[in-house]
């Protein structure tokens, strides 16, 4: 039946209701955010519906410009979200709260039992914590353990013959030691306490409570969501429907212009004010901690003093600066979804040259795109501290030790109006090579890869400016190196380099920031380890015991000095000593050079320490404490464009689907930084992806290939390593695999590191556990 002219002008007018609602904007904290987009088609089809955290922070930035949003409900329930990647969330939201939005948190329980704290932390950031009543507040303060091994690989016949520079430089004394040595538990003691006072510092602003208040709340913790209520660290028991009402209540009296700050007329808030002591349960009213039996302690009295409606800051009733169209039904949407759209809208032609006069439901991102013309002052760059980050000045043609810098980079001519802050990430352990993480390996941060990224990124005439966003343990030495290398490069082309570093960027992951024009860090980021380690394991005793036996044939005195059949001689052990030296000594040089400090001070804050940022930003080891929003502003205004523009970025290099795939032309191709190649599918085919060798799953392993089974069968050439899944040279590292150290995990490297073993090359941050 065709429709009727009235039903389709009804159905116009619904679509056009819909893009003038309000919006309620969700985010989905249950799970943790991804850190950037999958660079292997596979793995960014299998993970589409996974957030990546600057989908949040980018959702929440287009929602601060948009009057649509006057509302945040986001569910939080990821226990194991990094202290730093938590901070980045918590700083959108304050930016949202601030252009007068209001953020709503509900969780089902902030852990069971305990393990709460992260999440909790977290939902401090908002206006309102919702808890469901059968939920806990397990707010129980955070800690970590380390598992020591000596005694077991004593049992099993497995020596560790290992050098570190230096004391602080602890990841082997998982292997070495039966408990912390007194450096290990000094450098642990601190991370675990300058990430508590961070932690505590954001609970009482949030709440509006002194910090030693929040001291004993932890001590008394876990708490029952009843308990948690009475003391402040809640603001309301409901559910999933009855938080959703309440927000959906709030868009509706802000698209009137009430601004009304609470949650009146939902079930749960029994039409009380949010901090009032009062919630339902049940039906029930729980009012103060009269109904309420727990622990008979001062700390869980109700207190008078503390507004919990205006606990999470500044939005107040400012709510109402924010509307929509007051006569239509507020519309959910996720981040992803939202910030699609927002992209969209902003890059259509009409916004292109329309000039935001008024605020209004027509009024979506409407703003002047065209730049004032770039101002540059006489070293090519404005604002910018002369070179303060130790990497060449600008226009320089040689690096901090004199190397030579190629002159084929060179800032090209560009238009104000298109310039871009091209956008590089380096995620997971520093490897040499392009990297073949395959759709089930962990993310690495492969040299060729991020080197062809910093060179595509040179020649993009439209790149003003470039964040190279650092999330890295480290790994190998030599690809930190090259990679630093290709970064000093970009910034010699005259334009800013800007480190942004996520939850951890240390040893080599602090070894590629060093060419950088500014290092911006989370104060809970953990960064430093400026130290180097190598080794090896030595499994006689074991194999002897098992009945292995080998026989081995060699030319050259140190040709199988990595075996793990035999321990060191005197002059190879000269040897590892002289390489450990060698490295720290480049490492701290190059630090002093880029910090501006001299070797003394460097090595004082050496020595292979681990650092937090809120404490390396005391010590001089990163220039300003934020996320990648605030790195993303700095690249900007040191292009020298202006100052009150949001930033445009640009991912580099970009490479499209078919260049991801296919085998680069040269070096030089955009494809080359694509990290991932053909991955599971092509190795099952016999490519080189995510069961090894170049021979696939079972490839040419039978017959002595160097597929999954490693060259000349399940143990290899050399000692248990061979070319395949157990390692380099060496079934315990070698010169081969990941490099340096403990190569050789093989098809155990996802337990070793969980187990807090490790499993990177020399420039590896110690094993920290997890903290929470």
């Amino acid at each position: 039946m065709a429709a009727t002219p009235r039903k389709a002008l009804a159905d116009v007018r619904q679509i056009a209701a819909r893009r003038t609602a309000p919006i309620v904007l969700e985010l989905d904290l249950t799970v943790d955010p991804l850190e950037g987009v999958p660079s292997d088609p596979v793995t960014l089809a299998l993970a589409h519906r996974r957030t990546t955290l600057r989908d949040l922070v980018e959702a929440l930035r287009y929602a601060t410009e948009d009057p649509r949003v006057s509302v945040v409900v986001a569910h939080i329930g990821a226990a194991g979200t990094p202290l730093a990647r938590i901070q980045e969330i918590r700083a959108a939201i304050g930016d949202f709260r601030a252009a007068g939005g209001t953020a709503i948190a509900y969780a089902d329980t902030f852990g069971e039992f305990g393990g709460g704290t992260g999440p909790y932390y977290l939902a401090c950031a908002f206006d309102e914590i919702w808890l469901a009543p059968s939920g806990d507040c397990g707010l129980t303060g955070l800690g970590m353990e380390t598992p020591f091994l000596r005694g077991a690989l004593d049992r099993l016949g497995v020596a560790v013959e290992i050098g570190q520079r230096y004391e602080y430089k602890n990841a082997v004394n998982t292997l070495v030691e039966r408990d912390f040595t007194p450096a290990h538990l000094e450098a642990v003691s601190r991370i675990i306490e300058s990430s508590s006072e961070q932690v505590v510092a954001g609970i009482a602003q949030g709440r509006r409570m002194p910090a030693d208040r929040v001291r004993r709340l932890i001590d008394l913790g876990p708490l029952a969501g009843s308990v948690a209520l009475d003391v402040g660290l809640v603001d309301r028991l409901g559910y999933r429907d009855e938080v959703y009402a309440a927000a959906r209540a709030r868009v509706r009296r802000s698209s009137v212009g009430e601004g009304s700050s609470d949650t009146g007329g939902s079930p749960a808030g029994n039409g009380s004010p949010a901090g009032s002591g009062s919630s339902v349960v049940g039906g029930s009213p729980v009012v103060g901690g009269s109904s309420v039996a727990g622990p008979a302690d001062a700390d869980l009295a109700p207190t008078a003093d503390t507004d919990l409606t205006a606990a999470a800051g500044p939005s107040g009733g400012a709510a109402a600066t924010k509307a929509g169209d007051a006569g239509a039904e507020p519309v959910l949407m996720y981040a992803t979804a939202y910030r699609r759209l927002a992209e969209r809208r902003e890059k259509s032609p009409v916004r292109r040259v329309a000039t935001l006069t008024a605020r209004g439901p027509g009024a979506f991102f409407l703003r002047e795109t065209s730049p004032a013309p770039q101002q540059r002052s006489a070293d090519g760059v404005t604002g910018s501290t002369s070179g303060r980050a130790g990497a060449p000045d600008d226009g320089a043609t040689a690096d901090a030790q004199g190397v030579p810098l190629a002159p084929s980079v060179t800032a090209p001519h560009r238009d104000p109006r298109r310039s871009v802050v091209a956008l590089i990430h380096g995620t997971g352990q520093v490897i040499l090579g392009p990297g073949n993480p395959g759709p089930f390996g962990s993310p690495v941060l492969a040299a060729e890869a991020a080197a062809a990224a910093f060179r595509a990124a040179a020649r993009d005439e439209d790149v003003a400016a470039a964040v190279f966003r650092v999330n890295s343990p480290g790994g190998s030495y030599v690809a930190s190196d090259l990679v630093r290398r290709e970064a000093e490069r970009f910034r010699a082309s005259g334009r800013p380099l800007v480190v942004s570093m996520g939850d951890v960027a240390a040893s080599g992951g602090y070894f590629v920031s060093l060419a950088a024009d500014l290092i911006v860090a989370n104060p809970g980021t953990l960064t430093g380890s400026i130290g180097v380690f190598a080794g090896k394991q030595v499994v006689r005793e074991l194999l002897d015991k098992v009945g292995v036996g080998f026989g081995a044939v060699a030319e050259g005195e140190h040709a199988l000095m990595m075996s793990p059949r035999r321990p060191f001689t005197v002059g190879e052990r000269e040897k590892l000593e002289e390489f450990l030296d060698r490295v720290y000594a480049d490492f701290v040089d190059k630090v002093a050079a880029a910090r501006r400090l001299t070797r003394d001070q460097v090595h004082e804050l050496a020595r292979g320490r681990v650092w937090t940022g809120a404490d390396a930003h005391a010590y001089g080891l990163v220039d300003e404490l934020g996320g990648l929003t605030d790195a993303l502003r700095l690249a900007w205004t040191r292009a020298g464009l202006p100052e009150g523009e949001t930033p445009r970025v640009r991912l580099a290099p970009r490479p499209s689907v078919l260049e991801r795939v296919r085998t680069p032309k040269s070096s030089e191709d955009r494809g080359a930084a694509a990290t991932a190649r053909p991955g599971l599918l092509g190795a099952l085919l016999g490519g080189s992806g995510a069961f090894g060798g170049a021979g696939g799953l079972l490839g040419a392993a039978l017959s002595g290939g160097s597929g999954a089974l490693a060259a000349g069968g399940l143990l290899g050439v050399a000692g248990l390593g061979g070319s395949g899944a157990f390692g380099g040279a060496g079934a315990s590292g070698g010169a081969g695999g990941l490099g340096g150290f403990a190569a050789g995990w093989g098809p155990w490297a996802p337990l070793a590191a969980r187990l807090g073993l490790p499993v990177g090359g020399p420039l590896m941050m110690p094993p920290i556990g997890r903290i929470g």
